[in-house]
């Protein structure tokens, strides 16, 4: 497949709970190697704990580079990654989610909780909408996301969502893998129909 798309930083989102597997850290730490690996930057929410403490590590670790976005609330010691490369600071949530897409070139949900599910959504409605064409993936790590694809695939059945949609997002396990295919991204056909209405829905 031809690529299309030219990535120099990526905006994960995941969680920050302390409660989570270790099982789930180390995946977060081998989607932040894998990220540096190909010289990219981690665009992410700044925080120091759970999955997002552990993502951040990862990257610097394997020689990368790490933005962390946070709202003035969030920006305390015992919240913020100590080492980032770069801190940016925004008064609102609506502002830190604006300033990260505009940093980015493409998406990654790792697993995570409400604020996850909440930026995952956002990123996926705008590109359904035409706001943009950057590559959506989750990460998969232990079938973590299986219920919400299947999910999304029940409303796609339902025709609550087109077909060409459901393939704005991209799902594998594998850190590598994920980062290979939404490389080799091309935005689906027909798009313009969610606007024009001129076609039946499939």
């Amino acid at each position: 497949m031809e690529k299309t798309t030219s990535v120099r930083r990526v905006c994960v989102f995941c969680g920050s709970s302390a409660e989570v597997s270790h099982e789930y850290l180390a995946a977060a730490r081998r989607m932040g190697e894998a990220i540096a690996r190909r010289g990219w930057t981690l665009v992410y929410g700044g925080g120091g704990t759970g999955m997002m403490g552990a993502l951040a590590e990862g990257t610097l670790r394997a020689g990368g580079a790490v933005i962390g976005v946070l709202t003035e609330q969030f920006d305390v010691p015992a919240l913020r990654y100590p080492a980032l490369t770069e801190r940016r600071v925004v008064p609102t949530m609506h502002e830190r989610k604006t300033l990260m897409t505009d940093l980015s070139d493409a998406f990654v949900a790792l697993p995570g909780g409400f604020g996850t599910f909440d930026e995952l959504f956002e990123i996926l409605t705008w590109a359904q909408v035409g706001l943009h064409q950057r590559p959506i993936g989750v990460l998969n790590a232990l079938g973590y996301f299986d219920p919400l694809l299947a999910l999304i695939e029940h409303a796609r059945r339902e025709g609550f969502i087109y077909a060409e949609h459901r393939s704005l997002l991209i799902s594998e396990p594998d850190p590598g893998t994920l980062l290979d295919r939404m490389e080799a991204y091309q935005p689906p056909s027909g798009l313009a129909r969610w606007l024009n209405r001129d076609e039946e829905k499939s």
